[in-house]
């Protein structure tokens, strides 16, 4: 059956342009009515102009849909509540929260000033946050939520330049691991988008016979899937770029158990490393204990 959004109220931040757009455009294709929200400024978070948002409005308009725009910035914690009345004051609801907005100002982290660090993560790590909190109430009381967050290779795997960038991204991860469980039982899931694509953030990063194939548009059928009712996924990363999509999965191996009523020593570690980094071993890691109580039972130190 065809995936729609009849009678869901989404919001996508960022959503003037590149991916933020493209997540906006089509769940309003499939019946979502949209808050468009973009303050319009540069790649670097300077400047503003509202005719940013407008002009997604008007196109999800002038394709049958309904929309309205906001240019708050998530950066600030009364803006981005604005974001989150924008759509309780048009249409009563909220059911969709995709937390796109974001900036970058790369540099290497010698050569990176403490402000660029701390705005970088003001908008992807703290405006992610705002905005959740605005709606996390109101998606409580009506027993239904789905927010998507956006995180990114940069953190996962890492990216020269990127430091300020990065740890953002891998903050939004934490973010949802923790809230996931907080959310279950009102039906609110969380999940995380780890995308790739050429918009104006990523032209001068991309290489040249790859950035074509990369559009905005092929990574957000998998935002909009995290943003259904069907879906039932919950604190989990999709990658997708170019057409592929893949989950993104912490892993555990095996290790070593040494019996914590003896001493250990930095040689036992050392000497046991082919085991602790044995991946051929590792399964995924879910919980804060990972093997340690299995294998703790099996020691017999617990019951």
């Amino acid at each position: 059956m065809t995936v729609r959004f009849d009678d869901r109220v989404a919001i996508v931040t960022g959503a003037g342009a590149g991916l933020g757009r493209s997540h906006a455009m089509l769940l309003a294709s499939r019946g979502a009515k949209v808050v468009v929200n973009d303050p319009g400024g540069s790649v670097d978070g300077s400047g503003g102009a509202n005719a940013v948002a407008d002009k997604v409005v008007s196109e999800i308009k002038a394709a049958g849909g309904e929309a309205i725009a906001s240019y708050a910035s998530v950066a600030d914690e009364q803006a981005a509540q604005s974001i989150i009345d924008a759509a309780i004051n048009a249409w009563g609801r909220l059911d969709i929260l995709v937390n796109n907005a974001g900036i970058l100002r790369d540099r290497s982290f010698n050569n990176m000033d403490m402000t660029d660090y701390e705005f970088v993560n003001q908008v992807h790590h703290f405006g992610t946050v705002y905005c959740t909190k605005a709606a996390w109430p109101i998606m409580r009381k009506q027993q239904y939520g789905r927010i998507v967050v956006t995180t990114s290779g940069s953190g996962t795997v890492g990216n020269f330049g990127q430091a300020n960038y990065g740890a953002a991204k891998m903050a939004v991860n934490g973010f949802i691991n923790v809230l996931r469980h907080e959310g279950a039982k009102y039906n609110i899931r969380l999940n995380a988008i780890s995308p790739s694509a050429l918009t104006r953030m990523t032209e001068s990063l991309l290489p040249p016979d790859i950035g074509p194939w990369m559009k905005p548009e092929l990574v957000s059928p998998a935002v909009a899937w995290l943003c259904s009712e069907e879906c039932d996924q919950n604190g989990e990363i999709i990658a997708a770029t170019a057409g592929g999509y893949a989950r993104v999965q912490y892993f555990v191996t095996d290790g070593v158990q040494f019996d914590p009523a003896e001493p250990v020593t930095i040689e036992m570690v050392r000497d046991s490393l082919g085991k602790i980094r044995d991946l051929s071993t590792a399964v995924p890691y879910t919980g804060l204990m990972g093997n340690v109580v299995k294998k703790l039972r099996e020691m017999g130190r617990i019951k």
